[in-house]
């Protein structure tokens, strides 16, 4: 398990700064902690919105910030001087290489890239894959309804309520990081996949 006192975070959120300004100010401040606490930034790459002001934030701290950007994002999302970048090929090695970097994500608030991002990591984490932390963080309730969606697919029995343990919402930075310390301690046991087949009906 990896040690909590040294770690590469993982942020995903919008490379759009969105309407509200209370989210490109959380995002300043997660920066800011991130590099405050000797952790490393892992990032989308670009320079733009939340993305650009966690990444400034985080190497105006004295933070080791990496992003991961592929070659045809480069002009559009406008890489940050300063800052170290790896270009890849394509939208899956971006994702599987922050992945790899990686010792806990934390989900700012974005738009469908976002949430394409988080929920790809978190089925992985369904599959036993990893037991690297995922939080979701706002400070304005903007993962409320994403949370009830959750819920949802457990009472449906889409999901099993085990899932229910690993769906971490924080709505301040430093509650984040205490979540990502008490996970990397317990860890993560892995969850039994397949459902309960009552006859053999079930199977045709």
């Amino acid at each position: 398990m990896t040690d909590a006192k040294s770690l590469n975070i993982c942020v995903f959120c919008g490379s759009s700064p969105g309407n509200n300004p209370a989210h490109l100010k959380l995002a300043t401040h997660l920066g800011e902690q991130i590099a405050e606490r000797g952790h490393g930034l892992v990032y989308g790459g670009g320079g733009l919105g939340l993305m650009g002001a966690t990444a400034r934030a985080a190497r105006d701290g004295g933070a080791k910030v990496i992003g991961i950007i592929p070659h045809f994002l480069n002009a559009i999302e406008r890489t940050i001087p300063g800052i170290e970048h790896e270009f890849v090929d394509d939208m899956h090695a971006r994702k599987i290489r922050m992945f790899n970097l990686a010792d806990a994500f934390v989900v700012l608030p974005g738009g469908v890239g976002t949430l394409e991002e988080v929920i790809e990591v978190m089925s992985w984490q369904r599959l036993n894959l990893h037991d690297k932390p995922v939080i979701f963080l706002s400070d304005t309730g903007f993962w409320n309804k994403l949370v009830e969606v959750l819920d949802d697919i457990i009472k449906a029995g889409f999901a099993p309520e085990s899932l229910h343990a690993d769906i971490e919402s924080d709505a301040d930075v430093d509650t984040v990081f205490r979540t990502i310390e008490r996970r990397l301690k317990t860890g993560r046991k892995a969850q039994p996949l397949g459902g309960k087949l009552n006859k053999i009906d079930d199977l045709v």
